[in-house]
């Protein structure tokens, strides 16, 4: 099979895009109650619910485009629009689905959140999925979709060696979100259990998850990095997972060496994941049909909005009308042309004309004719 050469694709710096699932048992009506309050507190300019049959249907922009389909595994669709600073707008699409096996218990419900602003995206802006979940520890909205993981909490390693290299693999390889690993030097006290994730930007907040290895986990820990993704934990340090293995040159760059678990900001460690948030990211698998679904199956239009697509669609109308017209012109000529060589060939009446024979060819002129037919009548006989 020919490998695909082609680059593959970045998220653009004006998206937030994150993937989770809901353990609860009604994450629509925890969806709901957090829209009407921040609608009502001023927070967002409006929102809007909808069934995924209808909104493939009635796609406002762009009519039946298969781009705004969710799928046939999709429960709801939830649309909201606000502005953060210099009055920047915002549009975000949520949607919760079934989960792919309906037996696992506990499974949750996935939902995928695709978020884009109008200009490249700001760190300091507030966390899309607080625009949506409500910010409590209370709601089970914030697990990752590899089992086991959590976000706004600090995960620790599981014990058995097998499943910890599975999910460190797992959570590099199939998250939409940024992984770091922190080894424990010692014990921490309760300071120093407090996610370090707490001090990040409000939203990378969302979109980094902290897994923490015990003291004595370093060199499992260490050897299964090294194994599946290139790079090492350091002793009583951290580092930040790539999506892909690094370059031997880079397997170092998001490495640091120390991080002191006492509660104070262990800022090179916060500077290291920003950057990392900061390049440019690989497309997770699914991310690419979320923000296609944003961008051209967006229904919570603004009254602006409202009027340009009410003229995009009378121009579009007024196309098709031109085009028709055109095509029934051209067939009443054609019809017409068909109907008055039909007329000549019959003389009118319907009754073929005969058919006129064609000149004798050759250098046969009139005269010569009639001088042939007037030699039949010579005598054959002549007189001397």
């Amino acid at each position: 099979m020919a490998k695909n050469s082609t680059a593959p694709t970045t998220v653009p710096d004006t998206a937030w895009l994150v993937r989770g699932r809901h353990l609860g048992p009604e994450p629509e009506q925890d969806l709901r109650r957090n829209l009407i309050a921040l609608k009502a507190a001023g927070v967002l300019d409006d929102f809007l619910e909808l069934d995924p049959v209808e909104a493939a249907r009635s796609t406002a922009l762009y009519p039946r485009d298969e781009a705004a389909d969710p799928g046939p595994s999709a429960r709801r669709l939830f649309e909201a629009r606000w502005r953060v600073a210099d009055d920047v707008t915002v549009r975000a699409q949520l949607t919760t689905y079934d989960p792919e096996s309906r037996r696992k218990a506990g499974e949750g419900v996935t939902w995928v959140l695709a978020a884009e602003a109008e200009r490249a995206w700001d760190a300091r802006w507030p966390s899309p999925a607080t625009m949506f979940w409500p910010d409590s520890d209370r709601i089970a909205w914030d697990h990752e979709t590899v089992p086991g993981v959590r976000l706004r909490t600090t995960n620790h390693l599981p014990k058995d060696d097998g499943e910890l290299r599975r999910r460190l693999r797992d959570c590099a390889r199939e998250s939409w979100l940024v992984h770091v690993v922190v080894h424990e030097a010692m014990t921490p006290d309760a300071r120093g259990r407090q996610p370090v994730t707490a001090f990040l930007p409000p939203s990378l907040r969302h979109r980094v998850v902290e897994h923490r290895a015990a003291p004595e986990q370093v060199q499992v820990a260490d050897f299964a990095l090294k194994r599946e993704l290139g790079v090492g934990l350091p002793r009583g340090g951290a580092v930040v997972l790539p999506t892909v293995p690094p370059a031997p040159a880079d397997a170092d760059r998001f490495t640091v060496t120390n991080v002191f678990l006492d509660g104070t900001e262990p800022t090179e460690l916060l500077g290291k994941i920003v950057e990392f948030a900061s390049l440019p990211q690989p497309m997770p698998d699914g991310a690419e049909q979320a923000l296609a679904r944003l961008r051209r199956g967006w229904h919570l239009l603004t009254r602006d909005e409202e009027l340009v697509h009410a003229q995009a669609m009378v121009t579009q109308y007024a196309t098709a009308l031109e085009a028709m017209t055109r095509s029934c012109d051209l067939y009443r000529e054609a019809a017409e042309s068909a109907l008055a060589a039909l007329a000549e060939a019959t003389g009118g009446d319907g009754t073929p004309r005969p058919t006129v024979p064609e000149p004798a060819r050759g250098d046969a002129s009139p005269l010569a004719l009639f001088t042939k037919a007037f030699g039949r009548f010579r005598d054959p006989n002549p007189r001397k």
